[in-house]
């Protein structure tokens, strides 16, 4: 076994492969930017070596420097994570010619997979099922235009280097296609140095299922099971699931041989995920491998009770998988939620901020547990543009799938993020819906089930309210003293003492009336609404109180005016205004082009002097990996582009100017 490795990555899963390595008496050293001095990672490590600026081509990307760091610390192996270089065969290659073991598959085999044309053709020789669609090497668009129209819409184009959604989008007719490509050929460009792009059946209604494979360097290669990953958005995994519902043992087994056929077929090593696109009868069709661990192993882990980097480490220092195909066995379901920064009602949108708070159920970390968590971020660490928007995944395990879909609820519940916008109640909404509880899945159910995903109401703002008024009443009353004369809780000898708390809930202010009786009751007015209020505090973040005789308890977290609010039932963020702080405060400006993010402007779509309707395409940015369009709100003509092609904008920005 290894003695010391490096870690050629960041975030969770080098905090992962810390925590194993230190498991197994092996020392580690990480690589981080200047944007991570700080971060979880380096400081799970042993060592750490700075290699670079903050964003990923300066740093993670830069593998000269990191195989200088491995050289320099005395590390005999590397792990590449995933993202990033994990896939990258000139860099496996780079590993083997300076005498460090590359702990993933040979180069050959991240060549042959890497190029999604090239697997096609390798899984077809290996008598893998495959949708029908174009593989070739001539990339000149009106072939891949009749191409198109030779399969029939609606097609898929993918990025032939990529993955993760980048560079991919689904075309539903012939009128779209020219646009659909030069997009998928700009992300793809940007993202893996190649715009090759591979054509295929867009196939109705399908599920996402991908096996686990591990293979070793003796010959013998197992699955250990499948996983569901079909709710997606973007093309992105939002929920994963092992086992997959509704999967028989005969068609597991088919699953599991024809992803070890895949894998057998370019001499792989190590861990890798074969994934299909199933239909809803069964049939299913190999997509595409990934020749690394993927976000989603920890379902794996959990049903099997196996330690997926621990077997990586294993497996490369030379050994023999651990178990063989007839000992493998599954118990229980397993969920992970992937918890990112982003606006799921702003079409997903990354977000950037400082995580105030990051506060997590009750949960082990990294290892087999009812509720564990992985994550790369602690409170108060900053989530940056520079690199993707996950803070971290959320797995459960429970016996069967209706307890784990109920600690999952659970564990979503008891999530409680303040300081920019995550997904943390899209995905409790999600794992709720009709759709998902009942095991109806296929890649489009977000689509699916939008109405009841998107732009759905926090908490009431009755229990918001009182929530805000009982944490206010819980600090004062933590600070005032001793003698009777500094109390602040308005009492009089007769009649009743009121008190005004003026709050805004979603750009809308309301006031909210405290009063208080002689004989010690109090009354909340809502919204011209007399409630009957009663507040226990436990400390100035958890408090219960009764409304209308209804016991609600609540935890609340404050960043000077705003207050966020977790309810069993949902959440909300208010501000408690102070009037005579914000006397003067003018309307702010509006109607301007910005950037929803921070990021690189990569085209302008239209000129100075250009006449554009409401709706349509202006800009393109790119930012957390991710192409993001900016349209125009309203009919008018362009006056003039404040940025250049390549320029990197700040959140706000403002873009260009638009005349009515």
């Amino acid at each position: 076994m290894f003695k010391k490795i490096l870690i050629a990555n960041r975030g969770e899963i080098a905090c992962r492969v810390a925590a194993t390595a230190k498991r197994l008496g092996i020392q580690t050293v990480a690589v981080y930017s200047e944007a991570d001095a700080n971060a979880q990672h380096v400081q799970a490590c042993d060592e750490a070596v700075l290699i670079g600026g903050p964003a990923p081509r300066d740093s993670y990307l830069q593998w000269q420097r990191i195989l200088e760091a491995a050289k320099a610390t005395g590390a005999q192996a590397v792990h590449p994570g995933y993202g990033f270089l994990s896939e990258n065969e000139a860099f496996a290659q780079a590993c083997a010619d300076a005498g460090l073991v590359f702990i993933g598959p040979p180069p050959s085999a991240i060549l042959a997979m890497g190029l999604k044309a090239e697997s096609k053709r390798l899984m077809e020789a290996a008598k893998v099922p495959l949708v029908p669609g174009y593989h070739g090497a001539d990339q000149d668009p009106a072939l891949l235009k009749r191409e198109a129209d030779r399969i029939g819409y609606p097609v898929l184009i993918k990025a032939s280097a990529g993955g993760g959604g980048k560079g991919m989008r689904a075309v539903y007719g012939a009128d779209e296609f020219d646009a659909a490509l030069a997009s998928c050929k700009r992300e793809a460009i940007n993202s893996f140095g190649d715009d090759a792009v591979l054509i295929e059946r867009y196939v109705q209604k399908p599920r996402h299922i991908e096996i686990q494979v591990f293979g070793d360097s003796h010959g013998d290669c197992v699955y250990l099971f499948e996983r569901d990953c079909s709710v997606q958005r973007r093309h992105q995994k939002v929920l994963e699931e092992a086992p997959a519902p509704g999967m028989t043992a005969e068609r597991r087994a088919q699953m599991g041989e024809a992803a070890v056929a895949a894998a057998k077929a370019v001499g792989y090593v190590g861990a890798g995920t074969v994934e299909f696109i199933a239909e809803q009868d069964g049939r299913f069709y190999f997509m595409e491998m990934n020749t690394r661990l993927q976000v989603e192993h920890p379902v794996t882990e959990a049903i099997t009770g196996q330690d997926l980097v621990e077997w990586q480490l294993r497996v490369a220092a030379g050994e023999p998988l651990p178990l063989k195909q007839s000992e493998l066995r599954m118990h229980g379901h397993a969920i992970e939620a992937r918890i990112c920064a982003e606006n799921p009602d702003g079409g997903f949108l990354p977000a950037t901020g400082r995580l105030d708070v990051a506060r997590w159920p009750a949960h082990v970390a990294f290892e087999r547990g009812d509720v564990r968590i992985d994550a790369g971020v602690r409170e108060g660490d900053a989530i940056s543009p520079y690199y993707d928007s996950m803070i971290a995944k959320l797995i459960v395990w429970g016996e069967d799938r209706a307890q784990a879909l109920a600690r999952l609820d659970a564990a979503l519940r008891d999530t409680h993020i303040v300081g920019l916008h995550t997904n943390v109640a899209f995905l409790r909404r999600c794992a709720a819906t009709a759709s998902f509880t009942g095991a109806d899945l296929d890649t489009g159910l977000i689509e699916r089930e939008k109405a009841v995903l998107f732009d759905q109401p926090g908490l009431p703002l009755r229990i918001s309210a009182a929530a805000v008024v009982a944490h206010t009443l819980a600090l004062e009353a933590a600070t005032q003293g001793p003698d009777p004369w500094s109390a602040r809780d308005g009492w009089r000898m007769f009649g009743s003492a009121a008190r005004r708390f003026d709050l805004e809930a979603g750009g809308t202010h309301h006031e909210v009336l405290l009063s208080r009786h002689h004989r010690g009751g109090m009354t909340l007015t809502v919204e011209g609404e007399a409630i009957a209020f009663a507040v226990q505090s436990s400390d100035a973040e958890t408090h219960e109180f009764f409304l209308a005789g209804e016991r609600i308890r609540v935890k609340t977290y404050a960043q000077g005016e705003r207050v966020a609010v977790f309810a069993a039932t949902g959440s909300a963020v208010l501000t408690e205004v102070d009037l005579i702080a914000h006397a003067g405060d003018g309307p702010a400006e509006g109607g301007r082009l910005t950037a929803p993010m921070p990021g690189k402007l990569i085209a302008f779509l239209a000129k100075a002097g250009d006449s554009v309707t409401k709706g349509q395409p202006l800009a393109v940015m790119e930012a957390m990996k991710m192409e993001h369009t900016i349209s125009s709100p309203r009919d008018g003509k362009v006056a003039e582009l404040l940025f250049a092609i390549g320029d990197q904008v700040t959140d706000g920005a403002e873009l260009l100017k638009l005349e009515a």
